[in-house]
């Protein structure tokens, strides 16, 4: 009689919950399928976006558990078990870490936009939040920057990602600029020539953009020239010294003055 009792009882729960347990192992059967599609799916548009390799596996981690997360609740919602309070909970788990990760979730969406837009990338030269370097690595969070004296800058990227951002890099070529003074007695066309023909004499220096010589200002004891090369952005610097030196022999060898400070001494007898 006993028997017969657990009998009934194991008979009601198949027609009970039984239909519930085929149609969850049903829908997750399904949904795991649809997870692997979108995930392969999401995976091949990452790669034909040819976003930074970390953000790709981030990205791809979290669309992953995400879809499970729901999986795992509609699965649990269909056996019977409530799932209001489980989606609560999840909601208030959130929004307190997001409160106390908000300085490192805003460096995170600042690393995402760097990946995804692009502004600057690995070689770049730059200068951002008051420092200038090369980039060395763009990670999640941070970007690291190799300054020019070979000191390692750690940028948060929300500051970043919000702030000004000066590329030397992405245009290919800059402008060096240059000013020379030289003495009120100089002939100004001569003093021109002779400083074009260092720009033009020299096998870094770019035809086109074509560079310039131009008077800058008349100032109290010199006339300023204003010297402006292109070259491309890898020879900057080797431009910028290679011109500074051979013009000061040039104007030499012209007999051309560069004129400095003069000071004068009044004495008063008595």
């Amino acid at each position: 009689m006993e028997l017969q009792k657990w009998v009934d009882k194991g008979y009601d729960l198949i027609i009970n919950f039984g239909p519930k347990v085929l149609g969850a192992i049903a829908i997750w059967i399904i949904g795991s399928w649809v997870i692997k599609v979108l995930f392969n799916t999401t995976k091949k548009i990452l790669d034909k976006g040819d976003y930074d390799i970390s953000l790709k596996k981030f990205l791809l981690n979290l669309l992953n558990w995400a879809l499970k997360i729901v999986l795992i609740i509609v699965v649990l919602g269909t056996v019977g078990v409530e799932t209001t309070s489980f989606a609560a909970i999840i909601a208030a788990a959130g929004l307190a870490v997001g409160l106390a990760l908000q300085g490192s979730l805003a460096n995170f969406a600042g690393g995402v936009l760097i990946m995804i837009f692009k502004p600057i990338k690995i070689g770049d030269l730059i200068e951002a939040q008051g420092e200038m370097g090369v980039v060395k690595e763009i990670e999640i969070f941070t970007t690291k920057l190799t300054g020019l004296s070979n000191k390692e800058i750690i940028i948060p990227n929300g500051s970043l990602s919000n702030g000004n951002i000066i590329n030397y890099t992405s245009l290919g070529t800059r402008r060096v600029d240059l000013i020379f003074g030289v003495s009120y007695d100089a002939d100004i066309k001569a003093t021109k020539e002779v400083l074009m023909k260092q720009l033009t004499s020299h096998p870094k220096v770019l035809k086109d953009p074509a560079p310039s010589v131009t008077v800058l200002e008349l100032a109290d004891s010199s006339v300023n020239f204003a010297v402006r090369p292109w070259c491309k952005t890898d020879d900057y610097w080797t431009v910028y010294f290679d011109i500074m030196e051979s013009t000061k022999e040039a104007l030499d060898a012209a007999g051309i003055e560069i004129p400095y400070p003069h000071s004068v001494e009044i004495h008063k007898e008595g």
